[in-house]
């Protein structure tokens, strides 16, 4: 009889052990692994319905690029000399906004912090966690996207960061190394948070052309960033005359960074760089442990709560990389000297254009 009654509810013990994470219910019968993430399906479902629209659009180009603008905020060098080196991903940015804004690098970004702040107020979450949720489910909206890590936790901030901390397109490629590297990010992991610029796109570098993105396929995540950047640039976007921080792209519509450009072709960042072109899981493997390890600078992570479930798992991209239409090998220039680029195949369609959509 006990082994009959062992036998019957064995279904049940398997299904519990079977994914032990997922034990909580929330009051909307949604699963995850901590009581505590409940709150953060309330603010997914506003996300998605009131700034994204369930798109990888511009509001997650730009609430991706509110992640980094908030978490780079932070100085070891600073910490050392006994000043405020910053807390990196706290929220300063949104609390500070009238501070932090006015930093020449966080140009433009009052607008996205405008649209994310009252959201963040009405479900009662901390500023620094807000914007770290929000980009990794504006990711997770990205066909081709890893799904990114979120932890929940960070207390609300005191003080804004100090300033000259955010690296500009302009700035040369070994203070750029420089400023990474004290936030404790190496070269390769700064090669690796560039892919978010294959779902991004500028609207202050070259306010002539806002919206213009970095790569013909934005609303992807693929290597096409990689690629493209390599290209010889022959073009300037618009017309008229490049912007500071701005250099020839190979294709009309599309803004090439001066730092993108340089970073692609450093003898320190070229392989790397090369790396991704044509290994998609590289990639993004690499992006996820880089944005992971972002999104907690200045914080303790044994502090913080998992609630990485809440994040939507992403559409997979089965579009394979390719030269865009009208380019060939020979417009590629290769920097990595330890292993040839590889052979890439040419878009057959028309000759690529990314003109920017009109507002």
């Amino acid at each position: 009889m006990l082994l009959k009654s062992l036998v019957a509810t064995l279904p049940f013990f398997l299904a519990v052990y079977a994914n032990p994470l997922r034990r909580f219910v929330c009051n909307n019968g949604k699963r995850t692994a901590n009581a505590q993430c409940c709150v953060w399906f309330d603010v997914l479902d506003d996300l998605q319905a009131n700034l994204f629209d369930n798109e990888c659009g511009e509001e997650v180009h730009e609430s991706l690029r509110l992640t980094f603008h908030d978490a780079i905020g932070f100085s070891k060098e600073l910490n050392r000399k006994g000043q405020f080196g910053g807390n990196g991903a706290d929220g300063s940015i949104m609390h500070f906004i009238d501070i932090e804004g006015a930093f020449p690098a966080n140009n433009g970004v009052d607008d996205i912090v405008e649209l994310q702040r009252p959201l963040a107020i009405k479900h009662g979450v901390s500023f620094g966690d807000f914007i770290q949720f929000a980009g990794a489910v504006g990711v997770s909206n990205c066909p081709g996207s890893p799904r990114l890590e979120f932890l929940a936790g960070r207390p609300n901030v005191t003080q804004p960061s100090p300033p000259d901390l955010v690296p500009e397109p302009s700035d040369p490629i070994d203070q750029i190394l420089k400023r990474f590297a004290d936030a404790g990010f190496t070269p390769n992991e700064l090669v690796a948070l560039l892919a978010s610029h294959s779902i991004a796109a500028q609207d202050h570098v070259n306010p002539n052309i806002a919206g213009s993105p970095f790569d013909s396929t934005p609303g992807l995540f693929d290597s096409q960033f990689f690629i493209e950047t390599l290209l010889v640039g022959d073009t300037i976007p618009g017309g008229g005359k490049l912007q500071v921080g701005e250099v020839r792209s190979p294709l009309e519509g599309e803004l090439r960074l001066q730092s993108d450009a340089r970073i692609a072709r450093h003898p320190g960042t070229a392989c790397e760089w090369q790396s991704f072109v044509d290994n998609h899981d590289r990639m993004a493997n690499a992006f996820r442990a880089a944005m992971s390890k972002m999104a907690i600078l200045g914080q303790n992570r044994n502090k913080l709560v998992d609630c990485s479930d809440v994040i939507p798992v992403p559409a997979a991209n089965t579009k394979q990389p390719t030269l865009p239409a009208g380019k060939t090998m020979a417009d590629i220039e290769g920097s990595c000297k330890a292993t040839p680029f590889p052979t890439l195949t040419a878009d057959s369609g028309p000759e690529t254009s990314v003109l920017p959509v009109p507002k």
